[in-house]
């Protein structure tokens, strides 16, 4: 019988967008500056947002941030179920990185014994290899209805047998009924797992709140562990959308003098985590443009990657987005295509399969001579690549699509892949035109390429704003994100308490 190594601590909330994903980064980046080896876990995310391990696993971006903030490297067994969504009702379900098949609700939880298995061996593996394993839940473990099919909260806090601290968010209004509410309909056993409550998004004086924190910890027979301030100037990713004050903030930082880029904010956005680097650059105002916004004088528009490409292309073209897109470009503007964004700016996208959408074909943009068709299977691959467009060099991304686009020959390609998954390759990859005006791409995370971005940025920039480009090293600014993250919360919480909860 293996003796159980790590110490256990589970993150659940009393709804999703609570902080969850934020809090469990935190402290795993507080447990790794104590000393402690430590890994994230969350059994089941739904999330568009996805990145490609080494090996060619596919697997939820918050666990890749939270492993970051770790100092490890990610795998897919801290993430073994990922749920992307393809419409209201049916999500491509992804299985230890790799797709299984398109199910509703209702025939995906006719596998929960399988699933049940994957989730117990991945977290064990994590638990036999590390000191600490922190679990982050997923929306609220209060969903009565959800209760019997559960394997990402109560149930997952069950296998591993470990104590919870249940997260509210104050920023919301109504922090204490979610909280008292929650617990009340836990059952007991479950209930009994909770062994601390905190508070996040707090804004104002904690003096006018403590008479509130002493009902709460009287009503509910728990300690407040802490309570976190809301805070502007930590740049952590989102799990899975651009929350509406970061969308208020880049609406209200545009600066005369910098380089103006648009992000294109479709129904369906993937991967929009392609775009922190360009943010946090100073010399640049980014701006992503929400259903009903409209394009302003941009020097670059983007359009992202997608979960559902032609739906998205769709939407760009009943929204008054693809023409506006043209007019832009006709009066200077550079246009980038990632992903399914590449593939929208191509001539038609075929979906015989009926893969992503029951529209079988699409018109695309016309921008790039190309045309492509959406397959049954997925290529996902870390990849590096020569530079072909910018001459920076060596860049390094993944690719993570369904699609295989045949662009037309006589133009330059983008990238030279010369690896992917590890592998010797030698594969042409994306299209540009109009002397580098329109280009696109299946590598996601380009932009984390520090010298590639520096070249892109003085491209746009054209020498007006080459001055303003900073140079930053990415990789050094995220690190400082989560040292500034870690130091906020363990001056708020009381982690003696955390430590000793812990099983």
């Amino acid at each position: 019988m293996k003796i159980k190594k790590a110490k256990v601590i589970m993150v659940q909330g009393t709804g999703s967008y609570v902080g969850k994903s934020v809090i469990v980064s935190a402290l795993c980046r507080i447990f790794k500056q104590d000393g402690f080896s430590v890994a994230p876990f969350k059994a089941q995310n739904m999330a568009l947002n996805s990145f490609v391990t080494r090996e060619g696993d596919e697997m939820g971006r918050a666990q890749v941030t939270q492993a970051e903030a770790a100092g490890i490297e990610p795998n897919v067994d801290m993430n073994p179920i990922l749920l992307k969504p393809s419409g209201d009702v049916k999500a491509q379900v992804i299985v230890k990185g790799h797709p299984v098949g398109n199910m509703s609700g209702r025939d995906y939880y006719k596998h929960r014994a399988k699933l049940l298995k994957v989730v117990s061996g991945s977290f064990r593996r994590l638990r036999d290899n590390y000191d600490i394993v922190v679990i982050e839940g997923a929306g609220s473990p209060a969903e009565v209805n959800l209760r019997r099919n559960d394997l990402v909260n109560m149930k997952m806090a069950q296998i591993a047998d470990c104590s919870v601290i249940l997260v509210g968010d104050i920023n919301v209004g109504g922090v204490f009924a979610w909280l008292v509410g929650t617990l009340e309909l836990l059952t007991k056993t479950e209930r009994r797992r909770i062994k601390g409550v905190l508070i996040n998004k707090f804004r104002g004086d904690i003096k006018i709140l403590k008479p509130g924190l002493d009902f709460l910890e009287k009503k509910i027979k728990r300690p407040v562990l802490g309570v976190i301030p809301y805070f502007h100037d930590i740049n952590i990713p989102e799990e899975d959308s651009i929350a509406k004050e970061r969308y208020d903030l880049f609406n209200q930082k545009r600066k005369a003098g910098r380089i103006n880029i648009e992000v294109i904010y479709l129904p369906h956005i993937s991967n929009f985590t392609d775009f922190d680097p360009l943010e946090k650059e100073a010399g640049v105002n980014l701006r992503y443009i929400v259903p009903g916004a409209e394009l302003g004088e941009a020097d670059c528009i983007i359009i992202p990657g997608s979960k559902n490409t032609i739906d998205d292309l769709l939407y760009l073209k009943k929204s008054g987005l693809a023409p506006a897109i043209m007019d832009r470009h006709k009066r200077g503007a550079v246009i980038v295509g990632i992903c399914g964004g590449y593939q929208m700016l191509g001539r038609s996208i075929k979906d015989v399969y009926a893969v992503e959408s029951r529209r079988k074909v699409i018109s695309g943009l016309g921008m790039l001579p190309l045309t492509t068709e959406i397959l049954k299977d997925k290529l996902a691959h870390q990849v590096e690549a020569k530079d072909m467009i910018f001459n920076s060099g060596s860049v390094r991304g993944y690719e993570i699509h369904m699609g295989r686009s045949a662009p037309a020959s006589f133009l330059k390609p983008v990238f030279e892949i010369s690896r992917r998954s590890g592998r010797r390759v030698r594969i042409k990859d994306g299209l540009s035109a109009g002397d580098k005006k329109v280009w696109g791409t299946y590598i996601h995370g380009i932009f984390d390429n520090d010298a590639f971005r520096k070249r892109f940025l003085d491209f746009l920039g054209n020498g007006r704003a080459k001055n303003r480009v900073s140079g930053l090293s990415f990789l050094e600014a995220k690190e400082k994100e989560y040292d500034k993250l870690a130091d906020l919360v363990r001056k708020n919480i009381d982690l003696k308490r955390i430590y000793a909860i812990m099983k």
